[in-house]
């Protein structure tokens, strides 16, 4: 069976191949549900992942994250845990689809249950791109893939930092994209479930507007001492990257 077959056998309706420019790696999406965005592809290259170590991503949705780390790292195994069935199979395809079942995997799961499916302090690093949304008053379908992507309807900021404390080694490094807004709640979060802020991004969309993402790097019983790196800008102009972005890109 040729690879152009294989992956027409993997697609299900509506759904498309998009090629991450890397590696020759690919990831199957669907537009009129939830596609990874900048916020996804930003974490992956915050995050360091040394040779060896084991990853857990919280809240995958496509894969996108262990796929990418897998990409840019020599990690042992990247894993990436979802709560939506139907995420969880389109992500657990595009590993297929890679041919990188040994070393990643997709588990269907809620991170609320994360000692029933994995062993406590068994992962070296966890990232999360998590929903940044509170409020989800006047929604219409909390079970719409979209909504669960961005409102905290199935989990919240303490379920995710609370449990992945449980999942991370002594020592280990977790990180986060979020919303600025939410930076104070976030730092007082990990520091309850014994996780230090090391190291902080702000990302700008301009250089002359406020940020609306901060990267954040946690390490678990480490000691306070915050880093703040140079902040990252998306475009020099409207509609074009900066020189960084393209890098990040792989551009």
């Amino acid at each position: 069976m040729s690879n152009i077959e294989s992956a027409e056998n993997l697609l299900r309706e509506g759904e498309r191949i998009d090629d991450l420019q890397r590696d020759g790696l690919r990831i199957i999406q669907n537009g009129e549900k939830f596609c990874f965005g900048i916020d996804a592809v930003l974490l992956s290259d915050f995050a360091n992942v040394k040779r060896n170590e084991k990853v857990l991503d919280i809240g995958t949705g496509t894969g996108i994250i262990p796929i990418l780390l897998y990409a840019k790292s020599e990690g042992e195994h990247f894993t990436g845990l979802e709560i939506q069935k139907a995420s969880a199979e389109m992500a657990m395809r595009s590993v297929k689809l890679n041919n990188i079942e040994d070393k990643v995997s997709i588990i269907e799961g809620d991170i609320k249950n994360a000692l029933n499916l994995f062993e406590r302090e068994s992962f070296n690093v966890i990232t999360s791109n998590p929903p940044y949304m509170i409020d989800s008053a006047g929604i219409d379908n909390e079970n719409d893939e979209k909504t669960i992507a961005r409102h905290e309807v199935k989990c919240t900021l303490d379920d995710i930092i609370r449990e992945g404390s449980k999942l991370l080694k002594v020592n280990g490094r977790f990180y986060m994209v979020h919303r600025p807004f939410r930076l104070v709640e976030i730092f007082e979060t990990f520091r309850k479930y014994h996780l230090e802020p090391k190291t902080m991004r702000m990302v700008h969309p301009f250089i002359n507007k406020e940020p609306n993402m901060v990267l954040i790097e946690a390490i678990k019983g480490a000691k306070p001492r915050l880093k703040t790196l140079q902040p990252l800008i998306v475009y020099k102009e409207q509609g074009k990257y900066t020189d960084e972005i393209f890098e990040i890109y792989n551009m």
